[in-house]
Parts: structure tokens; sequence; C-alpha cells
């Protein structure tokens, strides 16, 4: 197909990747490990750990996994969040040949059992203090060998021990919990692990560019979760574009090494894994945020030392602008805002650059794709209200319900195709026939068009368009808008049934601004959108419900309109 976006990229930035220059992630980490030996990978609660560690730990682990005997390929489920643990056990699984399957800590024991059993794991690595959620459905798995972390585990000796009896006693996030030692399970503690396993060779294992990586399992705000299978390959491929792509941004800096990036967004995440990634590849280092709903504390960590890349979700970079402190961070240091996740809305940005100078680059992208499918140039300097270009290797076509793609300027789904989008769904043939068309594309879901320079915007998503007496109405579009009314920190739209209309629209918004009315929105409206597209019903909440990644979940709003 005519990639005319290419005419787009910014100077520099290659139009392919060659993720064949890697027999497999592994040697992708391996080969960073060496060569950055003695740099710092990450800083968490100011306690720092070297690359030369990551490498000795995670060796440890996958020595302690294969002298458990697992088949190559097993899946092991990681419930953690952003703490040096994390990493480590992740490359560890990679390292020994196996699968991460990684796991929202903040799962429901619903939510834990549906992904455990699908993907059939049967090793999880979990910080203690959600071990009460596995002990309740652990009999109705597979899971033989659970590993238990605590929050200080590679913190330190005396300064780890603190903070592992400040949260289990002083805090009480570990509520009590019996994992039951039946049908030959073991419970073994993280320390034991490493120890175990510190020292020992690592046997080589089989992995190739074909062999999964992750089982990334989808949100599930719609329905149950599907495991996106990503392929060694697939990861390379994604971190190969990120690096493409982000290396503009840098280059002030004048070594990639020296980058401090933020890890916010949890890291099972997979915008946030990616970037984890392309750290390892740049040999830079993360600042771990283990709790970034606690502002507070997450803007005393900002203003420690100079940062260069932020990446967050609308919601996020939100909820820092409505922070006292933020005005005392230096933000000058700040190469990339990317957003991400979920759309970026023009009043966000357009406040935080003024609060920091730094413009909000957007991008979008899914657990099937490996995170970035397409973005904006990092060199922007003002916001487009666009998802940006496909980045190198990528393509992208708007197509019809029939797989046809339509002319420019058409709304249509977005396509996508490219080495980082992944082979299917775990075990899901119906679902794998659905998604991609007869000439290799995968079907986003998302409504969108694209521009002749090649920057695409997304309209919605199929399944939240509302349709008010036989017009379109999209949420994202409504959201944008009433986000830039004074007063409004949030929004959301959804449609509801109405006997007149078919549908009507109702947004919920959250206000910084006591005085704001819902008549003054409603005008507000009047003035910027056009008849049909106005909020029949204007509900001001206190907060709008999410996921742990910060997307609206409209899907709730709708059960309780």
């Amino acid at each position: 197909m005519d990639k005319f976006w290419l005419k787009s990229y910014p100077e520099g930035v290659p139009h392919s990747v060659d993720p064949e220059q890697f027999r497999s992630l592994n040697q992708l980490l391996e080969d960073s490990f060496r060569k950055n030996a003695s740099r710092p990978f990450s800083v968490c609660m100011d306690r720092w750990m070297s690359y030369g560690e990551l490498d000795d730990l995670s060796s440890a682990m996958g020595v302690w996994l294969q002298a458990q005997g697992l088949e190559p390929g097993a899946r092991v489920a990681i419930m953690l969040p952003n703490i040096p643990q994390f990493a480590v056990t992740m490359a560890g699984i990679l390292r020994a040949g196996y699968t991460c399957v990684n796991v929202n800590p903040l799962y429901t024991a619903r939510e834990l059992e549906h992904q455990l059993k699908d993907s059939g794991a049967t090793t999880i690595v979990i910080l203690e203090n959600f071990s009460t959620t596995l002990e309740e459905i652990i009999d109705r798995t597979s899971i033989r060998r659970v590993v238990v972390a605590s929050m200080g585990d590679l913190l330190g000796f005396w300064y780890g021990q603190w903070i592992t009896f400040a949260v289990r006693h002083l805090a009480k996030m570990v509520p009590a919990y019996q994992l039951p030692l039946t049908n030959g399970r073991t419970v073994t503690p993280f320390k034991r692990v490493i120890a175990e396993g510190m020292g020992k060779a690592l046997k080589p294992s089989q992995t190739n560019l074909d062999s999964i990586a992750f089982l990334q399992y989808t949100g599930g705000t719609t329905g149950l979760s599907k495991g996106a299978v990503l392929t060694h390959r697939n990861i390379v491929a994604a971190v190969l574009q990120a690096e493409a792509w982000f290396t503009p941004a840098m280059r002030h800096i004048g070594d990639v090494s020296k980058t401090n990036g933020i890890a916010a967004l949890p890291l099972y995440h997979i915008f946030a894994l990616t970037l984890c990634l392309l750290a390892i590849r740049w040999g830079s280092h993360l600042t771990l945020i283990p709790n970034p709903r606690d502002f507070g504390q997450f803007i005393k960590v900002l203003k420690k030392r100079p940062f260069h890349m932020l990446p967050a979700v609308n919601t996020l970079f939100n909820a820092l602008l409505l922070h006292p402190q933020i005005r005392s961070v230096d933000f000058s240091s700040l190469c990339v805002s990317q957003a991400g996740g979920m759309a970026a809305s023009e009043g966000t940005a357009r406040h935080w650059l003024e609060v920091t100078g730094s413009p909000m680059i957007e991008g979008w992208g899914m657990s099937e794709t490996c995170a970035i499918g397409t973005n904006n140039p990092v060199l922007n300097r003002e916001f487009t209200g666009t998802i940006g270009l496909p980045l190198p290797g990528i393509d992208i076509a708007i197509k019809d319900d029939d797989g046809h793609s339509l002319p420019l300027g058409d709304h249509g789904e977005i396509c996508i195709r490219g080495p980082q989008v992944m082979t299917g769904y775990y075990r899901q043939p119906a679902e794998n026939e659905k998604a991609f068309t007869p000439d290799g594309f995968m079907r986003t879901g998302d409504i969108g068009i694209m521009d002749d320079k090649g920057y695409t915007k997304i309209v919605d998503r199929k399944k939240d368009m509302i349709i008010v007496s036989g017009f379109n109405v999209f949420p994202n579009e409504l959201e944008n808008v009433i986000s830039l009314c004074p007063g409004v920190v949030e929004c959301a739209a959804i449609g509801i049934a109405d006997e007149k209309q078919g549908e009507a629209i109702k947004v919920f918004v959250v206000k910084n601004d006591p005085t704001l009315t819902e008549e003054a929105v409603g005008e507000y409206c009047k003035q910027n959108l056009t008849g049909y597209k106005r909020p029949k019903y204007i509900e001001f909440r206190d907060d709008l419900p999410k996921t742990n990644v910060g997307k609206i979940l409209r899907r709730e709003l709708r059960s309780t309109a």
C-alpha cells in the first residue's frame, strides 16, 4: 500500500525497523545488562538498582523457575505493582524460556480467577498485599507454585525491613491470608527464591522470535478479558519502533542513557511495559512510582531530580494539574509528555502546556499492538487533536464493515498491520476470525478518519457511538468540547434510551468551580455543539468510575444512568 504518511515523518526517523537483528527479546535484554552493568536501572523510594544487579537477580529468578521443572513456554503470572521486583521477575521469566502473564494487582477475585484459568498459569509471583485475593480462588486454578514478595524485599536490608514492617503493621496494607498447601502446592518467599538461584548458571532456553513472550490481557471493560498473544518478535519490534520515534526528543540530552523516565503508569499495562523495555534498550533509568494516586508523594518524587519522559493517561495529567504543589515542580528538563491509554482532551493539553511548558504528545495503541501504533511527532509544540502518524513499519487503513479500504476523509474502522501486532487471542479461534481482515489488518474497534498527511483522528469506539434521531454522535467529540468549558475538570458522555430520539445524550461532569451550574454547561454546549449533539441531561459528580490505568468506564455510567 502507499505509505504516503512517510512524507510527514520527522527528519532522521527510519521508515521501518528490523526485529531480526535479535534472536529474541532475551538477547536485547542481556546485551543491555552486560553493556550497562554499572549504570542505574531504577530508583524506588530512593533505593537504586543497577543493570548488573538486575542481571544477577533476574538470572537467579530464572534459575529457580527452571529448577521447578516447568515445561518450555510455561505461563508464569506476575501480580506486582511498580516496585523493583517487577523487572526482576519479568526478565527472569523470559530468560528462563517461559511466558509472562501480567496481572492487574487490583483485580477482584473473579477477575483474577478468569485470567489464571484462561492463561493456564501454573506459577504466580505476587505481592503479599494481594494474597488474600488469590486465597479466595487458588483452588479453582492450575496454580501450583506461589512466590510471595514483600514491599521491601529489594530495598536494602535495614531499610527494606522497615518498609515491610511499616506496610504490614503501621499502614495495615497486608490483610491476613493463608494460601492452602494442597495438591503439592508450594508457597515460597521472594527472597528465598533469589537466594536459592543466586550464583547458579541459567540454562540456555530455546526461545526465538516466534516464541510467546507475553499473554497481555485486554482491559475487560466490556466483558471477559482476552489474552493477546505477543511474541518476542512483536515486543522487539515495538521497542525498536518506540526507540526510532522518541530518540529525536532526547538529542539535546546528548546521551539517551542519561534519560530518567517516570514509571507512574502500572508496568503490567502494555503502555508502561513497552516504555520500560525501551529504557532497557537505551540503558537509561526509571523512577518507579508504586502508588501514583498518592499525588503529594508523587510530586515530591518529581522534585528530587531532573526527569525527561513522563508517560501518562489524560486523567493522570489532570490529577497532577489539580494538585496545589504542581507549580513547584521543575519541568525544564522534561522532553516528552506522552499521552496514551485513552483519548487526550484539548482542555487538559492546554492547561498542561501552560503549567509545564511541555506539550502533550498524543499517541494511540492497544494491548494487541504492543502499545504504540501511531504517535504524534515528539518535537511538536502544539496539541494536534489527532493520534498522529503510523510508527515505522506500521500500516494503518480506514475500512468499512466488509474490510474494504475507504477513501481519505471517510469515517471508518481503524485497522492496523505491522510486526508488533499480536498473532491472535489466546485459545480464541472464533475471536481471531473476527479480529483480522482477509488482507491481514487487525480490526481495532476504533472509528477514525485519516487526512492527506497521514494523521488519524479517532472519532470514537464503535460500541460507544450514540444515535440521536438517526444521527451518529461520538462521545469523544462531546467530551473534548465540554472539557474546554471553564470550571470542568473532566466529563463523560453516554447515550440513554429515549422514546422520541431513540437515544438521548447524558453527560457526567466533574467540576472544580462550585458555582458552575447545569445551565452554564448547557449554554456552553449550545454555543459549541450543533443541536442533536447537545446533552439532554447533565449530572455533576465528585468523580467518574475508572479502570486502574485511568480509562473512564462508560459502561458503569450507563448501568447507573
